[in-house]
């Protein structure tokens, strides 16, 4: 057999069908793998040699054929549920059609077979196994541009957590600061779930305007307002099958947000202007950089809804609690950059990783990606400290303290008391959070704990300062 030829396997019991056939698509000038049941055909499909089509009997005996097909075509299986499958049958019955039709049978031929007949449909089958190929190579080249990078514990957490709860149906919220990485978070799900092969749409709720939100998700009929010339499917009916990705839940309006509400309750919802029901099966998985749980409290967002969304909670990390990830990331977007821009691929040094280390990345990886574009851009082969931004540069001179500063610590003055941490005793991570405990809770005492103004002072948003205080436990009653 020649590997630059499809292989075809024929599965029958019946010895001179297989002969029949083999000489057909010999002539035709394809390989040929014989099986006369189903053990048989499942050794060929777990070969070594990529099977391109399959000619199945629906009687192989005591086996049914419908039963390999179906196992052929279940998507997570053991097979290529993209094998073209074209069923043959000289006595088969209304159900087996309907049943074959059901599981995905390319075709059904009837015996006696027609020469013809069976060559037109292998050359179609086989073409549409061209154009699945295909399609597959050119979703793997663009999932490629959505790989979560990353080797720290906080990524590995996240994989273990996407490996859990993606081959399941459950909602998953994904949570996080802004340029973490979210819709990396929903692609992974996707692409591990048992929906992979259907579509991935994602809405931007901050992005879409309030009035016209609902004709985005639920689609409209014709007329239903001025300038609705022609009916619209919705994205919800666009998913169907797939997954919904739902990024900036947060921001979604009250109204939209019990239209959503009832698709997660029972599946349905009504195109604007229509009162047809439809129905979705689209697995929906929602993120925000907001609390959502204090948007609940304040009533901006259903409670209702927050809890059909936050079935599994997945925490996307921030770039400075992972920092060690920053070699390869830089690594990749250097790369990506120059490939996109037509470079020579260009090199780093030390110097410029040991500065974004000891950034913050306020804008996270995002921030980082575009740093690194703007890096690779402006600099000759070799990237170097000297292109930075100033406020990098800035990041890694040292801190000369201040003649104040001096005689503070001359005096022994700690007004946050982090001199009085046994720093023996903790790592980075534990140091950095006792002092970020200490530091949010000498700043809300001289706000009066008023959240607000803390977090104006500390020039972040309410609802980050919020998560902050839960993920340390700090409360006002708890004393210091």
């Amino acid at each position: 057999m020649s590997d630059d030829r499809h292989l075809v396997l024929v599965t029958d019991d019946e010895k001179n069908i297989r002969r029949t056939l083999k000489m057909v698509l010999d002539s035709e000038g394809y390989d040929v793998a014989e099986a006369q049941n189903i053990a048989e055909a499942e050794e060929v499909l777990r070969g070594d040699r990529r099977v391109d089509a399959i000619l199945l009997d629906v009687k192989l005996g005591e086996d049914s054929g419908i039963d390999l097909l179906e196992r052929v075509k279940q998507r997570g299986g053991d097979f290529d549920a993209d094998i073209p499958v074209l069923m043959i049958s000289g006595h088969a019955s209304i159900d087996d059609a309907v049943a074959a039709t059901r599981y995905g049978a390319f075709d059904f031929l009837e015996k006696p077979l027609d020469r013809t007949r069976v060559t037109v449909s292998v050359r179609n089958a086989l073409e549409q196994r061209r154009m699945a190929l295909e399609v597959r190579t050119l979703r793997a080249a663009a999932d490629s541009r959505f790989e979560m990078l990353g080797t720290s514990q906080a990524m590995e957490d996240v994989r273990r957590q996407i490996a859990r709860v993606a081959p399941t149906k459950s909602r998953v919220l994904i949570t996080g600061d802004s340029g973490t990485g979210k819709e990396l978070i929903a692609r992974a799900l996707h692409r591990n779930s048992a929906v992979s092969g259907g579509p991935f749409v994602k809405v931007n709720c901050a992005a879409i305007p309030p009035e016209l939100i609902e004709s985005e998700l639920f689609g409209h009929e014709r007329g239903a307002f001025t300038g609705a010339t022609a009916r619209k499917r919705g994205l919800f009916e666009v998913a169907s099958g797939g997954t919904m990705f739902l990024d900036e839940i947060g921001d979604m309006t009250m109204h939209a947000q019990a239209k959503v509400l009832r698709v997660l309750q029972t599946g349905e919802f009504v195109r604007v202007g229509g009162e047809t029901p439809m129905t979705t099966d689209a697995r929906v998985v929602a993120a925000t950089n907001k609390d959502l749980a204090a948007a609940v409290e304040t009533g901006e967002f259903r409670e209702d809804l927050y809890f059909r969304l936050n079935v599994v909670p997945i925490e996307s990390p921030a770039l400075r609690e992972r920092t060690e990830d920053i070699p390869l990331l830089v690594s990749a977007f250097v790369r990506e950059c120059c490939r996109d821009n037509g470079f020579r691929e260009k090199t780093v040094t030390p110097a410029v990783l040991e500065q974004m280390r000891s950034y913050d990345w306020p804008g996270n990886v995002r921030e980082l990606r575009n740093v690194v574009e703007r890096l690779v851009i402006m600099s000759d082969d070799v990237i170097t400290d000297r292109e930075l931004p100033d406020y990098l540069q800035g990041a890694r001179a040292p801190r000369t303290p201040t003649p104040a500063a001096g005689v503070a610590a001359a005096a022994g003055a700690d007004p946050l008391g982090v001199g009085k941490l046994d720093i023996d005793e903790l790592t980075l991570r534990g140091f950095r959070e006792a002092a970020e405990e200490r530091f949010l809770r000498y700043r809300l005492d001289q706000a009066g704990w008023n959240i607000s103004r803390t977090a104006a002072a500390l020039g972040i948003e309410r609802t980050n300062l919020h998560k902050k205080l839960r993920s340390l436990g700090i409360h006002r009653d708890d004393g210091k």
